[in-house]
């Protein structure tokens, strides 16, 4: 296992507690701007359709109840009904602005909450870096490549605590895999599968129209590139090059990222990627079928997204929250991690692993397990306690961009047709291959660009 991800492992587990006393994220620890344990976290929310609202309400559940909801920040000013809920619950109602700079710019907001589309990810994230706010991102932290170093040099250049919504590093199951994995007991791992299969149907190409009253186009459209507004984007734009990078990038990111993380691998030696639109036509770009292959020392990862196929089910509440395994074979989050001594398979959110051994008597023997539950309130907590003892949280920047990079690597070998890319792994760049590294970052429209030096 690669050392970063050893050690991680180890601090997720209490092991490094005496080889970390009193270490800072930061270069100088004489900037750390620790919050005092009386003191409340004001939470800067930004994007409130659907998850944005939800890990609003996820902070104020916490026992301590030592957060509030500061500013509620979204282009579209018809989401603002949604502030009564929040001072319902905390006795005071948040400001709401569309420009979410100007919470920014309020000295007392502790950190901000990025639930945008995913190509606002990074240029939030790092204008709340240099606001000296901390940050919970969520997946994918990135739109491309570049952007990842760029978030990476503004959260140590500021000295601010950066969260990647990848929850699967917090859930106690997980971090029991991995200690599995290190033990020995599953052997030498050669091949690990990640799949992501589910139903996604595509969406129509709708005609270009004028924007919603209170709804601010230009700077939702953001960093992409000039286009009237169109209702189908906003919908849609998951599966839009300009916006995001299809499922693989939407959804496979919580699985990719648990995947490298219990391997233990860092930077791919070879990237290849293939697959196809071909379920709909429709309003779509990127692929509902795709198979992905990275190769590492010794281990290759194979990735394989489906989305017509609706007899594949993510692992349901019930499973989750109980001392349930959910049936393998059409769970469409799952992991399979193949040792020389037995197959791992482990679900993403919940359902927890098992390990199985060489059937009898056409029997499954299961050599050992472990339940799990959704981790969203234990990364939350993660993420708080970062902000409180300026340590590293459980998924940080570093990790983060590791993980994108499989997902953007990826997607570049399929939008070439299917090229093998050779990547140095200490630049992260495409080795030989000019037509790659035009991907390996985008245009920035202006005024939305992300400006070095950060």
């Amino acid at each position: 296992m690669k050392e970063h991800t050893r050690r991680h492992f180890l601090k997720r587990t209490g092991q490094l507690a005496t080889m970390t006393a009193g270490l800072t994220v930061l270069p100088d620890p004489r900037s750390a701007k620790g919050t005092p344990a009386a003191d409340k976290i004001l939470l800067a929310i930004v994007g409130l359709r659907g998850r944005g609202i939800h890990l609003a309400h996820g902070f104020l559940d916490r026992s301590q109840k030592d957060c509030e909801i500061a500013y509620l920040c979204d282009v579209d000013s018809r989401q603002f009904t949604k502030a009564k809920e929040i001072a319902d619950r905390q006795g005071r109602e948040p400001r709401c602005v569309q420009d979410f700079r100007r919470a920014l710019d309020d000295q007392a907001v502790t950190a901000v909450v990025c639930a945008t589309p995913d190509h606002w990810h990074a240029l939030t994230t790092i204008l709340a870096c240099q606001a000296r706010k901390d940050v919970y991102v969520e997946k994918p932290m990135t739109h491309n490549c570049w952007e990842g170093q760029m978030i990476i040099q503004a959260a140590r250049k500021y000295g601010c605590i950066v969260q990647h919504g990848t929850q699967n590093r917090s859930a106690p199951y997980n971090i029991a895999a991995g200690e599995y994995i290190r033990s020995g007991k599953l052997g030498q791992i050669y091949m690990c599968k990640v799949f992501n299969q589910k139903l996604w149907a595509n969406h129509p190409v709708l005609p270009d129209s004028e924007p919603p009253p209170g709804f601010n186009w230009d700077m939702w459209n953001g960093p992409a590139p000039e286009h009237a507004y169109n209702q189908g984007f906003v919908n849609y734009w998951n599966h839009l090059w300009r916006y995001s990078g299809g499922d693989i990038a939407n959804d496979a990111s919580h699985q990719i990222d648990l995947a490298r993380w219990l391997c233990g691998v860092g930077h791919p030696k070879t990237v290849y990627s293939t697959g196809g639109r071909w379920a709909s036509e429709g309003l779509a770009e990127t692929p509902d079928t795709q198979v992905a292959v990275w190769e590492f020392d010794k281990l290759l990862m194979i990735f394989e997204l489906t989305l017509y196929t609706p007899y594949m089910l993510k692992i349901d509440p019930e499973v989750r929250n109980s001392d349930l395994f959910p049936y393998w074979p059409q769970t469409a989050t799952r992991i399979e991690i193949y040792g020389t001594e037995g197959l791992m398979i482990v679900g993403r959110h919940g359902g927890g692993w098992q390990v199985f051994d060489r059937p009898k008597s056409r029997q499954p023997v299961v050599k050992a397990q472990m339940y799990g539950r959704f981790p969203d309130p234990e990364h939350k907590e993660d993420f708080i306690q970062a902000i409180r003892t300026r340590k590293q949280p459980s998924a940080p920047p570093e990790e983060a961009h590791l993980s994108c990079l499989l997902i953007h690597y990826a997607n570049i070998s399929y939008r070439l047709g299917g090229e093998k890319l050779y990547i140095d792994p200490k630049t992260d760049y495409i080795i030989d291959n000019p037509r790659a590294m035009e991907l390996f970052r985008r245009t920035y429209r202006p005024p939305w660009e992300i400006k070095e030096p950060v």
